[in-house]
């Protein structure tokens, strides 16, 4: 089964690397502008309405918080005296967009900070979200919606996924607006991914297309692209921005190949190239069995019946199979030519790495 997805997985590969290199990639694919970025937000909140499932007596915090949230609203209650399973004391994350006006909703992350088990059915009180500089960007408030759920009494439950973690959709709403900064005279775009070749053809093509004559636009590095703002958007730098995102170019990219150990799946492109070389490849295999017997001592003897271990080990080495490759060859034709040979997704995955080791594949190996 696993070879058969092995090929299927690389034959749709080679389709859509086709597809990507019969067509350009448009600039706001590319790109992000400097000081046009999210921000991550935090908060401290409770979680309350819960069916006898927030923290035990354990959790300290969550207990001391609802005093003081208590003491606010004029009702003194020491902490040591509170007794409330129906609370919980949760951590709220949630990522402010960047120009976010006063007024917008965003999604926020719920999560347990004690001994929780369940936040189904809870309401998060109001809870102002910081950013990293302290300041009070937005406040939460809003139905936790979990992705799971805990089923069960007496002994036995089933719990489904994560029931101590939520999502409240829009239950944030910004107070303050973000740090944005969108320059007026000179642009920084950011590649997504860095690449010298990649950034100078950004760099030719605003020139071309938008100069009108000038170099307007310089690739400072491999990651980095400076666009002087021209006189005739010196007061619409949004829609030069617009203008720049909506170009396309040819975007090169390094052959990398992908290997997940754990599933045993593997991600090449078509045109990974490996120098000429001969493989050579077998297995050893050694099996363990363990049998337990009984021995019975003779009718009234003193003896005591013992089980007694029977081990039988073995050990059995296939035959080492070969494979050549001629010059030119590309990782598929090295995939195609060992699983015509029997080799599973982990002998694939062995040879990938010995060959990088070797010096014999012309791609970065990344395993995840």
């Amino acid at each position: 089964m696993r070879v058969i997805r092995l090929a299927l997985l690389c034959g749709v590969l080679d389709a859509l690397l086709a597809a990507v290199e019969a067509q350009p990639v448009r600039l706001k694919e590319l790109i992000t502008v400097e000081g046009v970025r999210e921000n991550q937000l935090v908060g401290y909140g409770l979680v309350v309405g819960l069916n006898g499932t927030g923290d035990k007596r354990q959790t300290v915090f969550s207990a001391q918080s609802l005093a003081n949230m208590l003491e606010r609203m004029g009702v003194s209650v020491s902490p040591s005296a509170l007794l409330v399973r129906n609370t919980a004391a949760v951590m709220v994350t949630a990522n402010l967009p960047p120009f976010a006006q006063p007024g917008t909703r965003i999604d926020v992350t719920v999560a347990a900070m004690g001994d929780a088990t369940n936040l189904q059915g809870g309401v998060l009180l109001i809870c102002p979200l910081k950013g990293g500089d302290n300041e009070v960007y937005a406040v939460a408030q809003g139905s936790v919606v979990t992705g799971g759920f805990v089923a069960g009494r007496g002994g036995s439950s089933q719990t489904v996924n994560h029931p101590t973690a939520g999502r409240i959709p829009g239950g944030a709403i910004v107070e303050k607006r973000p740090p944005s900064v969108l320059g007026n005279e000179r642009l920084h775009l950011q590649l997504q991914r860095a690449d010298f070749t990649t950034a100078a053809r950004i760099a030719q093509c605003i020139n071309q297309r938008l100069g009108d004559g000038a170099r307007i636009a310089k690739a400072e590095n491999g990651a980095l692209v400076s666009v002087e703002i021209p006189p005739l958007f010196a007061s619409r730098p949004v829609e030069f921005l617009a203008a720049i995102e909506g170009l396309t170019v040819e975007a090169d990219r390094r052959e990398r190949i992908v290997v997940n150990e754990r599933t045993g799946s593997i991600v090449v492109g078509k045109d990974v190239r490996i120098l000429p070389v001969a493989i050579l490849h077998g297995a050893l295999s050694v099996e363990i069995q363990t049998e337990y017997a009984v021995s019975q001592p003779r009718a009234l003897s003193r003896g005591e019946t013992q089980v007694v271990p029977k081990t039988e080990v073995a050990a059995k080495e296939e035959k080492a199979k070969s494979i050549s490759l001629k010059p030119g060859a590309t990782v598929e034709d090295l995939v195609r030519a060992l699983l015509s040979i029997g080799s599973t997704p982990r002998d694939v995955i062995a040879i990938l790495q010995s060959l990088r080791a070797a010096g014999a594949l012309e791609a970065d190996l990344e395993v995840i």
